[in-house]
């Protein structure tokens, strides 16, 4: 069986759509299993679907209003870059009405419901593909994986959303007596869950560099130092799920292929920004990288065998 991994990523998740259109559309790879965490799970229903067409437009068209009912910061951009500041009256109310977070991610779920429909959700069960996505139980300390198989079409929604939420930012659901949050904040990556569901050959998208080479800049308020700390646990978080997965294939005879971000397509304190430019320049970057990554690996095997 083949597997598709998608991680976290926020915005930059249009980099994984690009790669994954090219993996599906040029490469002709069926997938049995597709298990995304946080960004990655907004794709791969519809990737699942191969309506490949139809997710990269809304993937690439929405702006903060599509996400955030209550957006906790403001995005100052001055020719190429882009700065992003907590907006101190919205988080203000926040405070006074008693939530647990800066900002609220409602507009995201309506979203999810409007764009993937119980039509189609119906016809993708009925598939016998295994689609999964990841979340993080805060209440009991522990990762959950939902799948399709085990949800009706409302709660697969939901746990879609709530695999988005990235906390203090976004929302903190409640659901079955636990606190529900962001997937990546307890597997990013999630190999080590598609080689355990029976996966031989597992393809994974990783929208981080392979090597880290940003040097942050020293914490200028609040917003930067909660970024640069999550940014610390992401990458911890992240390589640990990639070495877990290795040793996890490699004692079950799975073989994985990683397509990682080529350059620093943003920072990670900007990747809660949606920008429909920039993340449809993103999808053909991850479309095209995808090609030259194949293209490269069949010429090593080319010389491999002569």
């Amino acid at each position: 069986m083949r597997a598709l991994v998608i991680s976290g990523g926020g915005s930059r998740g249009a980099f994984a759509g690009g790669v994954a259109q090219y993996l599906v559309e040029t490469m002709g790879f069926q997938y049995d299993i597709m298990v995304g965490s946080s960004t990655g799970s907004l794709l791969i229903s519809h990737l699942a679907l191969n309506k490949i067409r139809k997710i990269k437009q809304v993937f690439t068209s929405v702006d903060q209003s599509a996400i955030f009912s209550i957006c906790p910061f403001s995005v100052n951009t001055k020719g190429s870059s882009e700065t992003v500041h907590i907006n101190h009256a919205k988080v203000a109310g926040q405070f006074l009405r008693g939530s647990k977070t800066f900002g609220e991610s409602y507009n995201l779920r309506k979203l999810i419901f409007e764009t993937f429909t119980e039509e189609e959700f119906n016809t993708l069960k009925k598939s016998g593909k295994d689609i999964v996505v990841t979340v993080s139980n805060l209440s009991r300390n522990s990762v959950e994986y939902k799948s399709i198989k085990d949800c009706n079409y409302a709660n697969f929604c939901e746990w879609i959303w709530i695999s988005c939420n990235f906390i203090p930012f976004m929302t903190l659901v409640e659901k079955n007596g636990y606190e529900y949050a962001d997937g990546g904040f307890g597997s990013k990556v999630p190999i080590e869950e598609a080689v355990n569901r029976g996966a031989k050959i597992v393809d994974v998208i990783i929208l981080d560099n392979e090597v880290s080479r940003e040097n942050l800049h020293t914490s200028k308020n609040v917003f930067t130092l909660l970024t640069h700390l999550n940014m610390y646990m992401a990458e911890r978080i992240s390589r640990q799920n990639i070495r877990i997965g290795k040793l996890v294939a490699k004692s079950k005879g799975a073989s994985l292929n990683f397509y990682y971000t080529p350059v620093s397509i943003t920072s990670h304190s900007t990747s809660l920004v949606f920008d429909s430019k920039q993340m449809t320049k993103w999808w053909e970057m991850g479309f095209h990288y995808a090609g030259l990554r194949n293209q490269a690996a069949n010429e090593v095997k080319s010389e491999n065998k002569e």
